[in-house]
């Protein structure tokens, strides 16, 4: 039995020796490997955490004591120890757990995470309403170098220093260069800064010296200076000292000997905020994501085939002191190697390329054409695609990091003097930048185009992830034109469009591959514009994006029973085709209209106001029924494949049919000609 089997809780750490607890590392990160190369999920993050997170729940009084994951990503060894292991098989599966922390799998989670920068905010407020209900438990917040220079974290940062919050940062510095020194120095200051000695000497010295007769203030100030230079020479984290945090570190991530003792000091003797900077490996115990921090980080990962045992090269020793030079544990970490099977090559050359791919090529095209064009991702250069931009043009890409608000502005600004900037952001991360959309980008009408990408459901990430929130966010703002193509050579025409005008342009495409149609000369799409693509008397379908294909679909159903069944692809969610779509609506029994986005607000709610203003004066529009198919806004949509969430959701083929067909039986609608029902049910 694995030593891993043996942990059902945190406590149960408490009662392993060093070599066992070495052994768990090692359980924990083959669990890891074998589970994730199945599901998919993010392996770099959780596999350079594993020593980190055995130390914490060792040390903690989990969950009397709160421990925070920022982001969630790097989760999943606190899954593993926290009675989760019976279930780890299904991890971001439908119905299983969750690619994140979540309050309702376990009372050890406690935040539902998903995105970067809030951890160091929930930590505060967690640590101040125990100081409000007196009590004394440990909260610890474990926070990642990327998503620390988020303006939130920097806020957080600010606020946690200047009340003196009693908590513990935990800084996980895995690679991102914060700083590269780890030396004996470094270390014999940390041990001292955490010494009750020496905080407690410090301040009786400077009251002494400060009464001094004349020179008492001066010498003051020159000692904190004196000491303040010392530091800053042999750590690197003046900046969190000089916002009154005690910065400790750097210490070796994979060393639980040094993560032991410097955690659990500092837990004990904190009388204010703490930072222990972490240094970690990415990809820890496994060479393909140790090679490829970029391609293993996210959720979607290379094909993966782990082999156990064999020649030592898929899972043999690692020397651990080659990533950190202070580990005590080299020998006793496993490492594992991937290869890729014919049938995964085969199926990843057969895949058409998906909706970013698309984007990135003729953005590329775009830019080769026009020097003003430039690109913006906000720390997504790969997942965005914008990674091939970049390499063709260097100059004129922009990465920004995990700071969405500061990527839009700064698109904004380009704008403003003159560039045509490109700003491409996953759906659900745009969320965070709706103040900038509105009052830089709108307000001041430049012509941004706002790359959507993730739009619509994304899959096994989850709530926090799913981009369908977007649509109603943008088309109540002025100034902003909303597209979305309904296959990938038309999104290649709506990019061409959208560098064709001089307003805001939001182009939002889906995670999915597209639909392998042949190539073809993309035309600018005057604005407002669209188009249909199947006349019909009986019933009018009016789609918005990908989704139209679906729609489609079941149109070809409906007609073999009889049904006459109208087919538009709006293109543009704002302005919508009002002309188009009033003349397509006369004389129909029945409109419905289909989104992958929330129904509330959103592409049919734009088309049942204007039909309701178009019904002020016309009555044979305001008596049409209108059906509006979308996400529901009453829920957030859990995580599962894409396909499986849209059966839920009944956005594939078969819940579409069955919704329009339910709208049919409540609006007592039939089709036209009985003879052409029975007729078609004869054949």
């Amino acid at each position: 039995m694995s030593v891993l089997q043996n942990v059902t809780r945190p406590s149960d750490l408490r009662r392993l020796n060093e070599p066992q607890l070495r052994e768990l590392c090692h359980d924990l990160r083959s669990t890891i490997i074998s589970t994730v190369a199945r599901t998919g999920g993010h392996l770099g993050s959780s596999l350079g955490v594993v020593e980190l997170t055995v130390a914490l729940h060792r040390i903690l009084d989990l969950p009397n004591d709160k421990l925070v994951w920022d982001t969630g990503h790097q989760a999943y060894a606190h899954k593993l120890l926290t009675g989760r292991q019976a279930e780890f098989g299904t991890l971001r599966q439908l119905g299983g757990l969750g690619g994140f922390p979540r309050r309702s799998e376990s009372p050890y989670d406690v935040f539902d995470g998903g995105h970067a920068g809030t951890g160091l905010s929930i930590a505060e407020g967690l640590a101040l309403a125990r100081d409000q209900h007196g009590a004394n438990s440990k909260i610890a917040v474990v926070v990642g170098d990327a998503a620390l220079m988020t303006g939130m974290s920097l806020e957080a940062l600010n606020d946690i220093g200047h009340r003196k919050t009693r908590m513990l940062i935990v800084l996980n510095d895995n690679e991102m260069s914060i700083s590269p020194t780890v030396g004996a120095m470094s270390t014999y200051l940390s041990r001292i800064k955490l010494s009750r000695t020496w905080r407690g000497s410090k301040r009786a010295y400077d009251e002494l010296i400060v009464k001094l007769p004349v020179v008492g203030p001066s010498a003051l100030e020159w000692s904190k200076r004196f000491r303040k230079s010392v530091v800053s020479f042999a750590q690197p984290g003046q900046l969190f000292e000089d916002l009154g945090i005690t910065y400790v570190g750097p210490i070796p991530g994979h060393d639980l000997r040094a993560l032991n003792s410097t955690l659990r000091r500092a837990l004990r003797d904190m009388d204010g905020p703490v930072l222990v900077h972490v240094r970690t490996n990415k990809g820890r115990g496994y060479r393909p994501a140790e090679a490829d921090k970029v391609g293993f980080h996210g959720a979607a990962l290379p094909p993966m085939t782990v082999l156990e045992g064999g020649d030592g090269n898929t899972f043999g020793p690692i020397d651990a002191a080659a990533n950190t030079g202070h580990s005590s544990l080299n020998g006793n970490h496993s490492d594992g190697d991937a290869t890729l099977s014919a049938t995964q090559a085969a199926a990843a050359r057969s895949k058409p390329p998906n909706y970013t791919a698309v984007m990135a090529q003729e953005l590329i095209a775009i830019g080769r054409e026009d020097t003003r064009v430039v690109a913006i991702t906000a720390g997504m250069p790969t997942g965005t695609g914008l990674s091939k931009f970049q390499a063709e043009f260097p100059g004129r890409f922009f990465d920004v990091g995990i700071a969405e608000q500061h990527a839009v502005t700064l698109a904004t600004g380009l704008a403003l003097g003159g560039q045509r900037p490109f700003v491409a952001i996953y759906s659900t991360f745009l969320q965070r930048a709706f103040d900038q959309i509105v009052h830089d980008v709108c307000q001041n009408d430049q012509p941004v185009v706002i790359g959507v990408d993730r739009a619509g459901l994304v899959g096994e990430d989850g709530t926090s992830h799913q981009g369908m929130f977007t649509i109603p966010a943008q088309r109540q703002l002025p100034n902003i034109i909303v597209a979305s193509p309904k296959d990938e050579q038309e999104l290649r025409a709506l990019l061409r469009t959208a560098f064709a005008q001089d307003h805001p342009f939001a182009l939002h495409y889906p995670r999915d591959p597209g639909f392998d149609l042949p190539a073809v000369e993309p035309a600018v799409i005057p604005i407002g514009t669209a188009e249909v693509l199947r006349e019909g008397s009986d019933i009018l379908f009016i789609g918005f994006g990908p989704i139209v294909h679906r729609a489609s679909e079941v149109a070809d159903v409906l007609a073999k029973d009889g049904w006459s069944v109208g087919v538009v692809n709006a293109r543009f969610a704002k302005p919508l085709d009002r002309d188009l779509i009033l003349e397509q609506v006369r004389r129909k029994s029945l409109v419905v209209t289909f989104e992958e986005s929330v129904a509330i607000g959103g592409f049919g709610t734009g088309v049942l106001e204007l039909l309701a203003e178009a019904g002020m004066s016309d009555a044979a529009v305001r008596s049409i029924p209108v059906r509006v198919i979308g996400l529901s806004g009453g829920q957030f949509i859990d995580h599962g494949s894409v396909g499986e969430l849209r059966r839920v959701a009944r956005l594939d083929v078969e819940g579409l049919l069955g919704q329009v067909r339910e709208a049919l039986d409540t609006a007592a609608v039939r089709p036209a000609t009985t003879e052409a029902l029975q007729k078609a049910r004869s054949a």
